[in-house]
């Protein structure tokens, strides 16, 4: 097969179906965009939970003088119980699953609260005494909270056993649901595409379908006359990920990077992670012209 001849019939096709073949980039690019973005949400996902669970804590909430719980009928909880609690915390049974823990008063209850409230109308309000006194437990296995909380929740003088775990699955079931929409909207816009680059081929080989015709009747394999249509396919969807692989990283250096992490706590992914994805999305965006284009011109194209 002569690749000269080749690439100038790919290179004649682009020209004459330029706009189409700007659409293809364009919805290529988007989709895979997506893609990419995807990809990293599910990596940002999978680096905050090993972040934070391993983190998360086990708040033993004691009575105040104001709690309603049932176990707090007798108000505050003395320092009688407080001591029961903490010779529970340190027992034979609960201290092989925790690993440290402390106790929170109720003025560093309130130094905390007003230090994370500043400036809103609760951190006028808010009094010390109204704050729970809270033991603090980091465990040494965060998933075997159930543990310590079915040895400590009917004790006197505590109002709750709460994992933080539970609040965390809640941020991630909806940063996962924000991940899913993405994918699914990327596999929307993929098949836009995969149509499209298929519409593409089929509209350039009924404008040469003469040249075809020609090219038949002097000897031209189906594979020599089926090539150049699969390129440009391909050349088209190279573009258009490439272009959605620097969206990616763009997105990651500039936003996540240069916006998100001077405001928030959170570990990120970096351009790094961006860099590991580009050479997915230009694999995707390859295989998906060229099968597109391949099975276009295979079905549709009558040599």
């Amino acid at each position: 097969m002569r690749f000269g001849l080749v690439l100038a019939e790919a290179g004649n096709g682009l020209r004459r179906n330029i706009t189409m073949v700007i659409s293809v980039v364009l919805v290529t690019f988007i989709s895979l965009t997506f893609v990419g973005t995807a990809a990293l949400l599910q990596l940002q996902i999978a680096q905050m939970k090993n972040y934070w669970y391993d983190r998360a804590q086990v708040a033993v909430y004691l009575c105040t003088s104001v709690s309603t719980a049932p176990g707090c009928l007798d108000g505050e909880a003395t320092p009688e119980q407080k001591a029961a609690i903490e010779a529970q915390l340190t027992s034979d049974t609960l201290s092989p699953f925790i690993d440290e823990f402390y106790f929170e008063d109720h003025q560093q209850a309130y130094e905390n609260f007003q230090t994370q409230f500043e400036g809103t109308p609760a951190a006028d309000y808010v009094t010390p005494e109204v704050l729970n006194e809270t033991f603090w437990v980091n465990l040494v296995d965060p998933s075997r909270s159930d543990v310590l909380v079915e040895s400590l929740q009917g004790l006197a003088g505590v109002e709750q056993v709460q994992d933080q775990r539970r609040y965390l699955d809640q941020i991630f079931d909806v940063l996962n649901a924000a991940s899913y929409t993405a994918i699914a909207v990327a596999a929307i816009m993929l098949v836009a595409a995969a149509l499209l680059i298929a519409t593409t081929i089929r509209l350039s080989a009924f404008s040469r379908r003469r040249e075809l015709g020609i090219m038949r009747l002097v000897g031209a394999s189906n594979r020599f006359i089926q090539t150049p249509f699969v390129l440009e396919g391909v050349f088209a969807g190279l573009i258009g990920s490439i272009l959605a692989g620097g969206a990616v990283v763009g997105i990651v250096h500039f936003f996540v990077q240069g916006y998100l992490s001077e405001r928030l706590s959170f570990t990120f992914v970096d351009v790094g992670d961006a860099l590991l994805v580009v050479p997915l999305l230009i694999v995707v965006g390859v295989l998906l012209a060229a099968v597109s284009a391949g099975i276009a011109i295979t079905r549709y194209l009558r040599v």
